[in-house]
């Protein structure tokens, strides 16, 4: 058999070659115009609209999920010296009122505070009489009064409260620090920083508010007539940390205390909604008709065990409160510019 030749085309051949050209052709341009299209629409139409002003280039604001905190956008308070203050009183063990312990503590946090000193409890004995520490920024009174308790449970054994309330006093005394730092005008009021001994009650007892809150009960038998309002700390520095409304925390005050932790990007941890009502250390304030709140997460797990410890702390929560405190102060009527807003 010789080799065989390819046909040669005809011209009906030729015509139908060229139909399927044009047909791939065009497919092939439908493809590239349909992935152009894709393109544009993922990375956005930076011809439109003025360029790289169009909303592609703006940052992408995110929800905060359930059990997280956020970062506060404001740098004012440093978390990680009140976490270090925190830690020196756990590493202590457990320091209920009255113990050398807290008598040791106490001496290295009252220098911590400015112009910090004692204040020994009446009727706790003349020997070792329990003793509230406080410290002060100058301002016209009657004073904002930030106050946490620096003494522990007493039982059960090998307690060391991290958050009831080692972290709330770190955030206390590294408030003080920062708040040197926060312009205040010729009228604010002035700041007064308070650790309250003998918050917890000191054997079992039917009457917590007759057995136990001895510092602070102590302190408005006092001062009542010196103080505007009270800022308690309490359990504040837990993970996932969340602050609604202690349930007889003056609302007004409240509202405050959460449009400030708007200002600084942290209301997530402030829910519009009321949480049981607590008998707590700002509890005597109340009573004497003086503005308080109580910040405490009431739903914290591990309160009132062995668990409360330092591992269970955040530093992001701590700076989260510590953040929006400063700016409540920063906000204060009185610290106000012309035109309503702080220095």
């Amino acid at each position: 058999m010789a080799d065989q030749q390819e046909p040669q085309p005809t011209d009906d051949d030729s015509g139908g070659r060229l139909s399927v050209k044009l047909l791939v052709f065009a497919l092939v341009g439908q493809l590239i115009l349909f992935g152009g299209l894709i393109a544009l629409t993922l990375h956005g139409f930076p011809f439109l609209g003025g360029g790289g002003d169009s909303d592609a280039d703006k940052p992408i604001t995110t929800t905060v999920r359930p059990g997280t905190v956020p970062r506060a956008t404001a740098h004012r308070f440093d978390a990680d010296k009140a976490m270090a203050i925190a830690k020196m009183q756990v590493d202590a063990g457990t320091r209920p009122a009255g113990s050398e312990t807290l008598r040791a503590v106490a001496e290295k946090l009252k220098a911590q505070l400015p112009n910090g000193r004692f204040e020994p409890i009446q009727g706790t004995g003349p020997t070792h009489p329990l003793r509230n520490i406080v410290g002060d920024l100058p301002g016209p009174g009657p004073v904002i009064v930030i106050g946490a308790h620096y003494d522990t449970e007493y039982h059960p054994k090998g307690f060391v409260g991290a958050n009831d309330a080692a972290a709330a006093v770190g955030t206390v005394v590294e408030l003080a620090a920062a708040l040197k730092g926060v312009t205040r005008s010729a009228i604010s009021p002035g700041i007064r920083f308070v650790l309250f001994d003998g918050e917890e009650e000191p054997h079992p007892t039917d009457d917590f508010y007759r057995d136990a809150l001895r510092g602070s009960k102590a302190y408005v038998q006092l001062h009542a007539e010196e103080v505007r309002a009270m800022v308690l700390l309490d359990y504040m520095g837990n993970k996932g940390v969340r602050l609604p409304r202690e349930g007889s925390s003056t609302q007004s005050l409240w509202q405050q205390v959460r449009d400030a932790a708007g200002q600084v990007g942290v209301q997530a941890i402030f829910p519009d909604k009321a949480e049981t009502a607590i008998f707590d250390d700002h509890t005597p304030f109340l009573r004497a008709s003086i503005p308080a709140v109580d910040l405490i997460d009431w739903s914290y797990k591990y309160k009132d065990t062995v668990d409360d410890t330092y591992d269970k702390l955040s530093v992001d929560s701590v700076d989260a409160v510590g953040e929006t405190i400063v700016q409540l102060i920063k906000d204060w009527p009185g610290n106000a510019g012309p035109e309503g807003q702080a220095p």
